[in-house]
């Protein structure tokens, strides 16, 4: 049994997959005549390959049991895929990078419940993982023509326990 190390997320280890979607570290511009703060530009949301139009989703995920199997991997290879969490709950992230699967590149993150992830254009990542209670994400995404969903099986199954999230500080 081949069990993934998880990382915590932070943006410059998950860079390569796409953005996280924090408060913290973001450009801050005040509007409305200063009794609101604007975090600007927390992602790149990229949906426009063949006329595509983004769409604004409220995904609610069920809470997976630790130790967790992960089996397959799925990409979009005509958009980005944002996940902001409505719930200050940790979940967990499973990626690799676009192109070919190579499945010795796969990763774990998990986040610090209010943090967002931003899957690129082609990205593999695991679908949605909630941990301990049901979770609801606003799940900005792609919509439109064209084949936008790849999934794939893995080899081996790779596992995610709860010693392996223990073990992280977040």
């Amino acid at each position: 049994m081949k069990t993934l190390a998880i990382e915590p997320l932070t943006r410059e280890a998950f860079a390569p997959f796409g953005d996280v979607i924090e408060l913290e570290g973001a450009k801050q511009i005040p509007i409305n005549l200063g009794t609101t703060i604007r975090y600007h530009d927390l992602a790149k949301v990229d949906v426009a390959d063949q006329d595509g139009r983004t769409l604004v989703n409220l995904f609610r995920g069920q809470p997976r049991e630790l130790p967790f199997e992960v089996k397959m991997l799925e990409r979009h290879p005509l958009g980005s895929q944002a996940f902001i969490p409505l719930n200050d709950k940790p979940y967990l992230v499973v990626v690799a990078p676009a192109g070919a699967l190579d499945e010795s590149k796969v990763r774990a993150f998990v986040t610090s419940g209010w943090q967002g992830v931003n899957y690129a254009k082609g990205a593999w990542h695991h679908p949605l993982i909630a941990l301990g209670e049901v979770s609801d994400f606003i799940v900005v995404d792609r919509g439109g023509e064209g084949l936008n969903l790849n999934e794939q099986d893995l080899k081996a199954s790779l596992w995610l326990t709860e010693e392996a999230l223990s073990a992280v500080a977040v």
